[in-house]
């Protein structure tokens, strides 16, 4: 949605405490729209949103022809636009769009919307725009652009890549230009993005909240006085806002001069290479990001610390990486690059003066580099304010020790291992085994669920299987089932011509079958018997290809684990596999095997699921050894647990972890209680020899 017309003044972009990154990757966004947009990933209540809502009262005005829908530039319109051929018509003066993509949007929301009914029976095209067409020449901002649906990121790729939007309804087709600066955030607690999409943002910042009790008083001070009178407020950082907006015009004007020099184009080649990015994206946005820090810096000339801080902002969810692993960028490898292509060349290697590198200089942190812009416009920056203690906090994380699921290395059990067993038999944890390509594990019959890649269902993109009266507004129209349905009425209609009268009623929609992701829910057996240092790593490596199965086909995942007396949900449903990769990574193990504790658990956060998304499917994953040895009657108790979920159609598999010459062939069992499927952990490999696609059989049998 357009952001609305409300006499609340915005927060002022001069205002925002600390985030040095994400407000220079935004003002070289205003400087240069070219560079590509901004991703913003940060943990929930960082003024993510907050920051670049304030960035659209910064942009310059834009000039559109008067009346145009599609936001036409006068000295060069649109020439496929639907509301042309312009012709001299007087210009207007209309402030840059921040336009709102809500994560929910359906499809014509956002392309817009083509009446097809007047297409087939007038030959007209009556078409009205959607969001896209509002953001051409603006800011399309998507929050939480990590949960948006597969179909509208496919369109919002087509768009970013031509440049157009293209609506078409069985051969009638309109086109209009859309060209904009695409801002995201989101919180990768919830879930990543796609790949495609996350290529096409030029710059990407990780924020997070500071530690410095300092800073915490200062935003929360104001956030207090903008709360308490938001005009007053805005008055008081007028001056500041108006010198930004001042230096964004100058740096526009600056930029067409900024000479990027051969020895610029170098480093930044060699530095993509050696961080290995795929394609040449990477290099063009860095060389765009380079000559917006110069202009910024109010220079014509691109330095080795402009390529230095374009790296840090244009590769880091560029370069190659495990899904698990957070984005990041090796700064002394990056420095070391720099100086082995840039100590002959003049942009500031071994002949630099300072050996400390840009921070000292005067392109770095201050007001006149790119290291970031300034914080309150007064003569007072360089004094030490809130941001100095966010600038130490920054360099904190270094002096940590990386957690072991967001090391590039891999995972290795030593880290584990030097913790202390716990009480009551607890063992250590041990690192998973390297993980492998899973079977594909699918849930019977046909959903409609969200867009996935797992069970199949009924959604907006796929093979057509059929055609339906539409419910609501028209989806996808099936040409033949329509056709079809007006023919026998077109004498009685008084058809005269060859145009077919189409009425409403005629109107049929076509049913398409594609691909749900479900709600994956893990029961993991951390008991003893799955304690053999060996079994347990194995477990956990199939445990974690199965979370990044669940990764790829965009499932949600929980995880449910026990051992002792009890069920411990280890991660309620959430989108975020990556933290349930962590949470395997830390599980200990040890005690008795309470296995219907878990079943019961499972049972319990299903039906709560079911309550909050009765459309997601869910898929139960059991791995255990089918032993059960916690509480009373611990055997039965299983089986009547498992009844349960059985009765309320849970699909589900157990992936049977019995080890040795001997086996019992519990697993076995407790699959034919749920109704469900039980496989080897050698079988779940997709690469094995048994490891046919095969359909999880739940208590429902096709008919």
């Amino acid at each position: 949605m357009t952001t609305p017309h409300d006499t609340t003044p915005q927060y002022p972009f001069s205002a925002v405490v600390g985030m040095d990154d994400l407000r220079l990757a935004l003002l070289l966004n205003a400087v240069s729209p070219a560079v590509g947009g901004v991703l913003v990933r940060g943990e929930k209540g960082t003024a993510k949103s907050t920051a670049v809502r304030a960035l659209s009262a910064l942009m310059p005005a834009v000039d559109v022809v008067g009346g145009c829908r599609f936001a036409c530039a006068p000295d060069a319109p649109d020439p496929g636009c639907p509301d042309g051929p312009h012709g001299t018509g007087a210009a207007e003066e209309r402030p840059t769009r921040m336009v709102e993509l809500p994560v929910g949007a359906s499809e014509d929301r956002l392309v817009g919307a083509l009446d097809i009914e007047r297409a087939l029976s007038e030959g007209v095209k009556a078409f009205e725009p959607g969001l896209l067409a509002d953001a051409h020449r603006g800011i399309l901002y998507v929050d939480e652009v990590n949960l948006l649906h597969d179909h509208l990121v496919d369109l919002l790729l087509d768009a970013a890549a031509m440049g157009a939007s293209y609506v078409e309804r069985e051969g009638v087709s309109v086109r209009h230009a859309a060209r904009f600066l695409l801002v995201g955030t989101m919180n990768p607690e919830e879930g990543e993005l796609r790949p495609q999409l996350l290529d096409r943002f030029g710059l990407t910042v990780e924020v997070a909240a500071s530690r410095e009790p300092d800073l915490r008083v200062e935003v929360v001070r104001r956030r207090l006085a903008y709360d308490a009178d938001p005009a007053g407020f805005a008055a008081r950082w007028a001056a500041e806002e108006d010198a930004l907006r001042r230096r964004i015009a100058t740096a526009r004007e600056l930029l067409p001069g900024v000479t990027l020099g051969d020895a610029a184009l170098r480093q930044i080649a060699a530095t993509c290479a050696a961080f290995e990015v795929d394609g040449m994206r990477a290099d063009i946005v860095m060389a765009r990001t380079a000559t917006a820090l110069a202009a910024w810096a109010g220079r014509t000339e691109v330095l080795e610390e402009d390529v230095r801080q374009a790296a840090l902002l244009a590769l880091p969810h560029r370069r190659r990486r495990n899904p698990f692993d957070a984005p990041g960028l090796d700064e002394d490898k990056l420095d070391q690059t720099l100086e082995e292509f840039g100590a002959d060349e003049g942009t500031g290697g071994d002949d630099d003066p300072e050996p400390d590198g840009p921070d000292d200089g005067p392109g770095g942190g201050g007001p006149e580099g790119g290291g970031c812009p300034p914080q309150d416009g007064g003569p007072d920056e360089s004094a030490p304010g809130p941001e100095l203690p966010h600038q130490q906090e920054r360099e904190a994380p270094q002096e940590q020790p990386a957690a072991p699921e967001q090391q590039e290395s891999g995972r290795t059990p030593e880290p584990a291992e030097q913790r202390a067993p716990g009480a009551g038999g607890e063992k250590a944890a041990v690192g998973a085994a390297e993980p492998f390509r899973t079977r594909r594990l699918d849930v019977p019959g046909l959903g409609e669920g969200a867009d996935g890649r797992r069970s199949r269902a009924r959604t907006a993109h796929g093979r057509t299987t059929g055609a339906r009266r539409p419910h609501g507004a028209l989806g996808k129209l099936h040409l033949a089932a329509t056709v079809q349905a007006a023919a026998p009425h077109q004498r009685v209609r008084g058809r005269h011509g060859p145009g077919l009268v189409v009425r409403r009623d005629d109107l049929r929609e076509a049913v398409r079958e594609g691909r749900e992701g479900n709600l994956v829910l893990f029961v993991v057996d951390a008991s003893g018997s799955m304690a053999a240092r060996k079994r347990m790593s194995a477990v956990k490596g199939a445990v974690l290809s199965l979370l990044l199965d669940a990764y790829q086909r965009r499932d949600k995942i929980g995880m449910i684990t026990f051992r002792g007396t009890g069920a411990e949900l280890a991660l309620p449903p959430t989108s975020s596999v990556e933290a349930g990769a962590a949470r395997l990574e830390q599980l200990p193990t040890g005690g008795r095997t309470p296995l219907s504790e878990g079943l019961l658990r499972a049972h319990e956060v299903l039906r709560v699921e079911r309550m909050r998304d009765a459309s997601r499917r869910p898929l139960l994953v059991v791995v255990t050894d089918g032993r059960a040895t916690g509480g009373p009657e611990p055997v039965a108790r299983a089986a009547r647990a498992a009844r349960l979920l059985a009765a309320q159609g849970t699909a589900s598999v157990v992936v049977d972890c019995e080890a040795g010459p001997v086996r019992l062939g519990l697993a076995g069992e407790l699959a034919r209680e749920l109704q469900g499927t039980a496989i080897t952990l050698d079988e779940l490999r997709a690469d094995s020899v048994s490891a046919l696609v095969r359909t999880v059989q739940g208590n429902r049998k096709a008919a």
